[in-house]
């Protein structure tokens, strides 16, 4: 699918945010652990989602995501047997290292896969884990990458280490361990993303799961626990948030972000507080639930920002510091190199053919302040590149195309919709 872009002067109104992918994704894999009906509000109704919920299918459970704001999951508590078909996440990298643990608990074998870019993403420190705690793990092509070979169970009792480059890992095993007999301890060496972790803790305990957290270096997980049914609702995504914020940041723009939470556990919200710095105005509305309010037209003025805590924001940081004058420095972006795509190399790629100006070393990116023309960008199948894009081509001089828009249903099926609502000069190619 290919989107024309024109440049847009003006944005003006309302936007709906969707419900958090992280929280939708954790909200469906507890649902299918807990015996009995759990109740799911603003899910995430993203192609993400559906991959999840067709591998927890899979595994047992069932799922009603018939509702626009509300999803039943029925579940299946610990009775896990082997899937009689291969669990295939599609583009979720949150769902392949979840399920990846998930399958490990079960006495049989499973086998994982994903789309091409899945099969390209590391995992190695996790299967080197599952092996620790008992459980087998194999890759059909011998290079610790996907399709694997999963075969549990895996044990508690043990103690593993993980890197902390990139916290999906640890994600897994904090949601799998709980039900193990003997305790786990888990160590992370200087964990990344630690939002998502304090998010994952907070999903845990609306099952009724307990984890004590030794200030993000060590988590004692108490063993024999079950996963409780549990009613929870999603919040707004604040990584989905951060384009139209950016866009109406970097343009003569006022935008309301709508049902917001400011206390929310994701690390993204810090955009808040990162576009006043660089000289922009966004306002807070009790909280977030009257709104969040971004204002554009203000000169805008590069800064230093550490992004260990938000490595999805880099391609939206990107387009940010393209328009602020001086230079913007992104700090500890390495765990943006391991999603869909190396994103700090994607996103400069794609900003370098509209005039973007940037320096790039493996854990910074400087940013130039660049007056950007229209061109034809590559989206690279990345839902996170296709929307920092469009926001770049609207500050842009000329049109712009970008393409494989279709992929930012993955977090924000209704991105194109939401930003033709307040204005911005969208249009959808139709393929001959």
């Amino acid at each position: 699918m290919m989107y024309l872009i024109e440049p847009t002067k003006q944005l003006q109104g309302e936007v709906r945010i969707p419900g958090s992918k992280s929280g939708t994704a954790r909200g469906i894999v507890l649902g299918t652990l807990a015996k009995g009906e759990t109740r799911i509000y603003n899910p995430m109704p993203g192609i993400d989602s559906y991959s999840i919920i067709d591998c927890c299918r899979t595994l047992g459970a069932k799922i009603d995501c018939s509702g626009d704001d509300e999803w039943i999951i029925e579940g299946i508590g610990m009775d896990l047997r082997s899937p009689s078909a291969v669990l295939d996440v599609g583009n979720s990298g949150t769902g392949y290292y979840i399920l990846t643990t998930v399958a490990s608990m079960i006495n049989g074998k499973s086998i994982i896969t994903g789309d091409y870019q899945i099969c390209y993403r590391p995992i190695a420190p996790l299967l080197k884990a599952i092996r620790e705690l008992g459980g087998k793990a194999i890759s059909t092509r011998d290079n610790e990458l996907a399709p694997l070979v999963i075969e549990g169970p895996i044990e508690g009792g043990h103690t593993v280490h993980f890197p902390g480059v990139n916290v999906q890992w640890l994600i897994g095993l904090l949601i799998s361990c709980p039900s193990l007999q003997g305790d786990t301890r888990i160590l992370v060496e200087n964990l990344g993303e630690r939002p998502y972790a304090s998010l994952t803790l907070d999903w845990l305990n609306a099952a009724g799961i307990k984890i004590t957290n030794n200030n993000f270096e060590e988590f004692i997980i108490p063993g024999g626990q079950t996963y409780k049914s549990f009613t929870k609702a999603v919040p707004s995504d604040w990584c989905g948030a951060t384009y139209p914020m950016v866009a109406a940041a970097i343009t003569d723009s006022k935008i309301r972000l709508l049902n917001m939470d400011i206390n929310d556990h994701q690390g993204e919200k810090v955009f808040v507080d990162i576009i006043n710095k660089m000289g922009g105005k966004v306002e807070v509305l009790n909280n977030g639930k009257d709104g969040v309010i971004v204002e554009g037209g203000h000169k805008l003025q590069g800064i230093e920002i550490d992004c260990k805590d938000m490595p999805d924001a880099i391609p939206a940081l990107a387009v940010l510091g393209s328009k602020a004058e001086g230079k913007t420095v992104l700090k500890n972006i390495q765990a943006c190199r391991l999603k869909e795509t190396d994103r700090c190399k994607t996103i400069v790629e794609e900003l370098a053919k509209m005039g973007g100006k940037f320096e790039e070393t493996e854990g910074t990116l400087t940013i130039y302040h660049s007056d950007l023309k229209g061109t034809h960008l590559n989206g690279h199948h990345d839902h996170r590149i296709v929307m920092a894009c469009t926001c770049a081509a609207l500050a842009a001089e000329g049109s712009t195309l970008i393409d494989s828009a279709e992929f930012v249903g993955v977090s924000f099926p209704r991105f194109y919709e939401e930003m033709t609502n307040i204005g911005a000069n969208v249009k959808r190619l139709t393929e001959k």
